[in-house]
């Protein structure tokens, strides 16, 4: 017997969901939607970038993992990235708050990055990871955001500038280039494959 998901009429409900089970969830308008195991590689690479960002110098509470953002206020619409970079203004809003959610009122992050799903074009995580979440990101006002894509061996790096997304792909021995962080000094495969 499948059990009904049940409807969320707020974030706050989402929140303090618990069907007893370790499964993870995204909340798309109101919706619960299962986010699946990550791979090992997956989980490496954001690991691998969070020691890479604070190698940077940035303060460990401006990196953000396992945090929700609202991303639509009229959809009741969060995600969780796999790695957060938080402004100034962001991790003073989400800091001390009994649920790590950056609320949709709440000032941008300045980069989320996602480690995308394996899917072809047309299939759900594919136009979830794609297409929904640039979209989203931009509408919230997040001016970088980062997919990396493992199966495709590609890291896209999408700048909002003047409202709307310019991305850039970068794949072997290229340099990425970030906007918010010109110091940066990765090249593409050191990220695809979580090494130094």
């Amino acid at each position: 017997m499948t059990q009904a998901k049940p409807r969320f009429k707020t974030i706050e409900e989402y929140l303090n969901y618990d069907d007893a089970t370790d499964t993870r969830y995204e909340l798309v308008d109101g919706v619960l939607v299962e986010m699946g195991a990550e791979s090992t590689l997956n989980t490496q690479i954001a690991v691998f970038l969070l020691l890479t960002f604070s190698r940077l110098g940035l303060p460990d509470e401006r990196l953000g993992v396992k945090q929700k953002i609202a991303v639509s206020d009229s959809k009741m619409t969060a995600r969780e990235p796999d790695l957060i970079v938080h402004s100034v203004e962001s991790e003073a809003a989400i800091n001390g708050k009994s649920q790590a959610l950056l609320k949709f009122e709440m000032p941008a992050p300045l980069l989320v990055i996602e480690v995308v799903s394996p899917g072809n074009p047309g299939e759900e995580n594919y136009e979830r990871d794609y297409v929904e979440k640039p979209q989203e990101y931009a509408a919230r006002g997040i001016t970088e955001f980062w997919q990396i894509d493992p199966q495709r061996s590609v890291v896209i790096v999408l700048n909002l500038k003047n409202g709307g997304d310019r991305s850039r792909e970068f794949r072997g021995k290229e340099p990425v280039i970030s906007p918010t962080f010109p110091n940066l000094q990765l090249i593409a495969e050191q990220i695809l494959r979580a090494r130094r």
